[in-house]
């Protein structure tokens, strides 16, 4: 007989261990970066969906800071559903998928490949269709996740997606190699006192600015797949232009504050929903800076390499939020572990 969530939260306490073991295989993403930096790219596209996007949209973050080359999320149906042919060629395709079979990415890809576009899969299945549709293919490494909620599979995705970007650049991943220990930190953070605080709660908006925006969605994703709430994410920008006149004192603000420029350009973020009487829950590095309700500190690391860190607790908080509410988040109703769209 299982247990309520029993499946997420080992899946949760095997990240540090699956961080460590894809720093050792950086050599093995090398190679592949390798490959790109010989055929350099006039810009780049991720191809995405669901938690992995969000993970591609880290890499966008990653691709124009550190590489310097414009990068955008593709929408798979302008191909699928509209039949469109784009000129890709010189353009690096990355396609980002833990189960490797979602159907629009593979055909997006395919596509994209005869398009002449450079390739690259993303995948925790090395025999899935999508590594057979690229030219180049990356092993997660994470192993098999059971939980329909995508944990470790999540965190390595980033990680592997930093490790193969770093490369591109020459780098040698070093910045990386203390994250396993990083990781086990992190998953020690308080967070019982924020699920006591927000059980009840009906509504949360997220939010984070750079490369911690990746962590706002992620963090939205979870609370609502697994607790059901009614979860917006927004990046600090954003919240400013407007949806900010929605907050007062019975709404929940998730703020992810790290210590890097994205962190520093939330402090008017969290001036403007702490004026409105928000509760504010602060998660990451700077959090014991900003004024908050509730307080979540991340060991801090380098602001690229953040995002890795900042969703481990946000795991755990998902999972203790819908174990208290009653769920299960092993079972969230209405979701299976691969979605298939086209």
């Amino acid at each position: 007989m299982t247990t309520p969530g029993q499946h997420m939260a080992a899946e949760i306490a095997e990240q540090p261990a699956v961080l460590a073991g894809q720093v050792a295989r950086r050599a093995e993403f090398a190679e592949i970066a390798h490959v790109i930096a010989r055929r350099p790219p006039r810009f780049a596209l991720l191809a995405a969906r669901g938690s992995s996007d969000h993970a591609a949209l880290y890499a966008k973050y990653l691709i124009e800071v550190l590489l310097g080359l414009p990068a955008g999320l593709v929408s798979p149906s302008t191909v699928t559903l509209y039949g469109a042919r784009p000129d890709l060629r010189d353009v690096l395709l990355i396609s980002v998928s833990q189960s490797g079979g979602s159907p629009d990415l593979l055909e997006f890809t395919g596509t994209a490949r005869k398009q002449g576009a450079l390739t690259v899969a993303v995948t925790n299945t090395p025999s899935s269709p999508l590594n057979g549709a690229a030219e180049l293919a990356v092993d997660i490494g994470a192993g098999a996740e059971q939980a329909v909620a995508a944990t470790k599979t999540y965190s390595a995705t980033l990680l592997a997606l930093y490790l193969l970007i770093d490369a591109v650049r020459g780098g040698d991943g070093s910045a990386a190699a203390e994250l396993g220990t990083l990781a086990e930190e992190a998953l020690q953070a308080p967070v019982q006192r924020a699920i006591d605080r927000y059980r009840f709660v009906d509504r949360i908006i997220t939010t984070g600015r750079g490369y911690s925006y990746a962590t706002a969605l992620e963090s939205a994703l979870k609370l609502a797949e697994t607790s059901y709430l009614a979860a917006r994410a927004y990046s600090g920008a954003d919240l400013l232009h407007g949806p900010v006149a929605a907050i007062d004192g019975d709404t929940a603000v998730l703020a992810v504050t790290g210590t890097g420029r994205g962190g520093s350009a939330m402090n008017d973020v969290l001036k403007a929903v702490s004026e409105r009487g928000a509760d504010v829950l602060a998660l990451g590095s700077a959090s014991e800076e900003v004024p908050a309700a509730v307080r979540i500190p991340v060991p801090p690391v380098a602001e690229e390499l953040a995002p890795v860190l900042e969703v481990l607790p946000v795991q755990r908080l998902a999972l203790g939020l819908a174990i208290a509410r009653g769920g299960d988040p092993d079972n969230p109703r209405g979701l299976r572990k691969v979605t298939k769209t086209r």
